[in-house]
């Protein structure tokens, strides 16, 4: 499997307050399987190589979402020109343990994404 080229949905993330209740939906609605990691929900489509998306449990905390995510080579570059377009940064680019940057913006409809870079040397 070939890793995503920039400026391509290579992701997408579902945020629920009950992961259980998204597994039982999303499962038999499209056949995807799941798997956890940490605090995570890897999902995976019948067929697929590999994990696509995930279920971040909200813990009820923030409204449920279901975003795409879109692979970039400068997470902070392009939540500033998302801002510069229109759109507002929800949650400010932020480094993760294993290296990776994400950000959550809106465009300027209100609709929700987020970006990400991969950790350095991947």
């Amino acid at each position: 499997m070939s890793a995503p080229t920039d400026n391509t949905v290579a992701w997408f993330e579902i945020g629920a307050p009950d992961v259980e209740a998204a597994q039982a939906f999303y499962g038999p609605l499209f056949g995807w399987s799941f798997a956890p990691d940490g605090p995570y929900t890897l999902i995976t489509a019948p067929g697929a190589d590999g994990p696509s998306g995930g279920i971040f449990n909200t813990g009820g905390n923030i409204p449920p979402y279901a975003v795409f995510v879109v692979k970039v080579a400068d997470v902070a570059a392009t939540a500033a020109r998302t801002e510069e377009l229109g759109g507002k940064v929800v949650v400010a680019p932020m480094t993760l343990g294993d290296g990776m940057v994400v950000a959550y913006l809106t465009d300027p409809n209100g609709s929700m994404f987020a970006l990400f870079s991969p950790k350095p040397g991947s």
